[in-house]
């Protein structure tokens, strides 16, 4: 199978290397900086300077699959991509887009008979040796006809079909959701570990919960590799945390849902804790102890 890669980073560089190195299939590659290009094109990706050389190295039917920035970045890529395709041909989202936005392209594309299909992909720069997990939305047919493309990205049994469009991305959307909380929760832990009288090496304990432990899992291995990498202080590292948007998302439905979600929402209001470098809030909060109590403040 032939398939058109646009948006060549972290992941996107590495998937296409997967595709490459494990499978027959052919990529025609494309990322406006011309050194992803060229890397793409060293394992074995054919080049293409935008988007419309992309599309004019495509064989009939077409498969265009994006690895870009949810938002403005992906709409217009979408919205040129409709323009230059033809009835039959595809277009796949594998990037981290609102499922209400991939409902919406997928009435766009069809309006001029191309397929879309969103892909819920998770792996981050692992899945280049592991493979991806894959959460797949779109018509039963354009699936299958993507098919050969999942099978080698996916570890097996890696991908499945969630439902029509924007189920993939929904179904991408809590997963994240519950990323946030179970990364808040390691992080609570072992800030607790950390502050408490004994002398703990983190490392170590982190290591050991992987042993067989009811808490253990692959983010607690990457704990104990950051632990392993920069000490117990993780020095170098600064404390604030960006989102890019699936946790508000998820928050979002879950009201719009009146489903109740209090580790999701307030692991996502921990983020936003982070990015202060003093917290207004908890001046107004020292400025009424003061007020009713008495309470010492204390200056710049």
């Amino acid at each position: 199978m032939q398939i058109g890669f646009v948006g060549l980073g972290r992941m996107g560089g590495n998937m296409v290397h997967r595709i490459l190195r494990d499978s027959d299939h052919q990529v025609v590659a494309f990322d406006p900086g011309a050194e992803a290009v060229k890397a793409a094109e060293g394992v074995g990706a054919t080049a293409a300077s935008s988007l419309e050389d992309l599309v004019s190295k495509l064989e009939k039917p077409r498969a265009v699959w994006l690895m870009v920035p949810a938002g403005k970045i992906t709409q217009s890529s979408i919205d040129s991509l409709i323009e230059l395709l033809d009835e039959g041909d595809m277009i796949v989202d594998g990037g981290n887009s609102r499922w209400t936005d991939s409902k919406a392209h997928a009435e766009a594309a069809s309006a001029r008979g191309i397929e879309f299909v969103d892909v819920g992909t998770s792996g981050g720069v692992w899945g280049l040796e592991v493979g991806y997990c894959m959460m797949v939305g779109g018509s039963k047919d354009a699936v299958k006809r993507l098919s050969p493309i999942l099978d080698v990205l996916a570890p097996p049994d890696g991908w499945s079909h969630m439902g029509p469009h924007g189920s993939g991305h929904y179904v991408k959307m809590v997963h994240n959701g519950i990323e946030y909380g179970l990364m808040a929760a390691y992080r609570e832990g072992f800030e607790i570990l950390h502050a408490s009288e004994y002398d703990l090496d983190l490392h170590e304990i982190a290591r050991v919960w992987g042993q067989g432990s009811v808490v253990r899992s692959w983010l607690l291995e990457l704990t104990e590799r950051a632990f392993q990498q920069n000490g117990n202080e993780l020095e170098h590292i600064k404390g604030y945390v960006e989102d890019s948007g699936e946790g508000r998302w998820t928050v979002a439905d879950a009201i719009d849902h009146n489903v109740p979600a209090p580790v999701i929402t307030l692991s996502l209001l921990a983020r936003f804790g982070s990015r202060q470098e003093e917290s207004y809030s908890a001046k107004v909060i020292a400025a009424l102890r003061n007020q009713f109590g008495g309470h010492a403040v204390k200056s710049e």
